[in-house]
């Protein structure tokens, strides 16, 4: 055993940019999943960086991540330690940081009893009322389309996790409050952005962590209000079905504790309203570009469906076009371009690297979409990629838009049924072109985790009777 420990010590790490003495590297400042794609090219699918005593493993290309993060994934579900963001911010209870052990196993399991797919089919109603509103809101105001897919996505997520009806603007106060906890959170995680994890003894210093402290204080009241008023509603007989309701109902079977209730759901609305916003304007900046893609898509959509009725979720076996639009819109435009940090906690051999246990480990969204070998010609946004020649989408393709192993996002199937609604009911609705006047920088996005278009415009046209989208779409149908 010791002779296979030295054996395995004796591994060099991945190669990686020369670091400065005893320092070791600079972390890019901005936009680090681009800086991580061109050392990428430079380096090869694996490359490591460090940081005074930590080490970093990037991974760059497809096979590797398959390999590393998928094939390993028992040996990389831990997360790094996050004091500022995870111990301070949010109290050591957001899921999507929390380290490996019993807790998340715990939490996992009611994640996925409440988002499995089964569970995902009964979102359907909401998913469908809430994208007829979607199209409705691009008809009477269309110069605000990306503010409809965030009403759209609060919408739905209040929906499923509290059981709320649909707020009636993006401005709604309880809406509001939540993504002014996701901002902050989005600049709290930002890599370097607090010194205290890379030195943690910053901690004890009077006042530094302050700011996070009162922030968290913030967030627990706003996500157990929403609880409280969840359990009220189920004391008196009138709660609606919602995943809040169901942990509650379901509190002793999973042995959850009653403080990490509020973090539990509220984390749902997080995760699941930020993404699903983003790719939805991703899709819309996607077909306004291409619209030889965009073409393809209404032709199935006529021939499947027609004029006379919506796409519904029905259609979507019959929709492959849709589908790989759908796939290639996640592929082209990851909703969160650099992914989130796992931690190794056993020594893993790639290729004749090591990559230690306690590295970061990260599977860069960014260069992974950008594989040529898995993805040839990249740059281009070619939907075809996902269909076979049978004319069906591809079982052998995939790509980890909702990321890696065991830290995998519960909410996929409640993500993608969004996605592909919109899609469809969209493309079917409108015709979306550039204005040659205000070309569209598809590169222009935040540097937050899960990324957010700069404003663009679309010059949109209905493809069918208007009257009769307003009457379909104003319908129960």
């Amino acid at each position: 055993m010791k002779q296979q420990y030295q054996a395995t010590r004796r591994l060099s790490l991945p190669p990686g940019p020369p670091g400065r003495w005893l320092l070791g590297n600079t972390m890019p400042k901005s936009y680090a999943p681009f800086q991580f794609a061109r050392w990428t090219e430079q380096y090869g699918p694996v490359f490591s960086l460090k940081q005074g005593h930590r080490i970093f493993v990037i991974i760059g290309r497809h096979q590797a991540a398959v390999d590393i993060m998928e094939k390993e994934g028992a040996n990389l579900a831990d997360r790094p330690r996050s004091i500022a963001v995870q111990e301070t911010l949010s109290g050591g209870m957001r899921i999507l940081l929390e380290r490996s052990g019993e807790k998340l196993r715990r939490v996992r399991r009611v994640l996925h009893a409440g988002l499995q797919p089964s569970a995902a089919e009964t979102y359907e109603p909401i998913q469908t009322r809430n994208s007829k509103n979607l199209v409705l809101d691009i008809l009477n105001d269309p110069k605000n389309h990306q503010s409809h897919a965030m009403r759209y996505a609060a919408s739905v997520v209040m929906s499923f996790t509290y059981g709320k009806t649909t707020p009636t603007s993006y401005t709604d106060p309880e809406v509001v409050a939540v993504n002014k906890s996701l901002a902050r959170f989005g600049r709290a995680v930002r890599p370097g952005a607090y010194l205290v994890d890379t030195y943690p003894i910053l901690r004890f210093v009077p006042g530094y962590l302050s700011e996070l402290k009162a922030w968290h204080q913030d967030e627990l009241a706003l996500f157990n209000g929403q609880l409280n008023a969840v359990q009220r509603q189920m004391c008196e007989g009138t709660a609606k079905p919602s995943f809040t309701k169901f942990i509650l109902e379901h509190q002793k079977q999973y042995q959850l504790k009653d403080k990490e209730l509020g973090y539990i759901a509220g984390g749902m609305f997080e995760a699941g309203s930020d993404t699903t916003a983003s790719a939805i304007t991703i899709m819309m900046m996607a077909a306004t570009i291409h619209t030889d893609a965009q073409a393809r898509v209404q032709e199935e959509l006529d021939n499947v469906v027609g004029h006379k009725r919506l796409p519904k979720f029905d259609d979507q076996e019959m929709l492959p076009q849709v589908t790989a639009f759908m796939l290639e819109t996640l592929r082209w435009r990851p909703v969160s371009f650099g992914g989130f940090a796992h931690r190794a906690t056993k020594d893993i051999i790639w290729n004749n690297y090591l990559i230690p246990a306690g590295a970061t480990v990260i599977g860069n969204h960014w260069a992974i979409a950008n594989d040529p070998e898995v993805f040839p010609e990249p740059h281009k946004f070619n939907p075809q990629r996902w269909i076979d020649n049978a004319g069906r989408v591809r079982d052998d393709l995939r790509f980890f838009t909702f990321g890696f192993g065991r830290r995998v996002c519960p909410g996929q199937h409640v993500a993608n049924r969004s996605i592909f609604i919109n899609t469809a009911l969209i493309l079917w609705a409108f015709h979306l072109s550039e204005n040659p006047a205000a070309k569209i920088d598809t590169l222009a996005f935040s540097d937050t985790p899960s990324i957010h278009a700069a404003p663009f415009q679309i010059c949109l046209e209905t493809r069918i009777d208007e009257n009769l989208i307003r009457e379909l779409c104003a319908s129960g149908e």
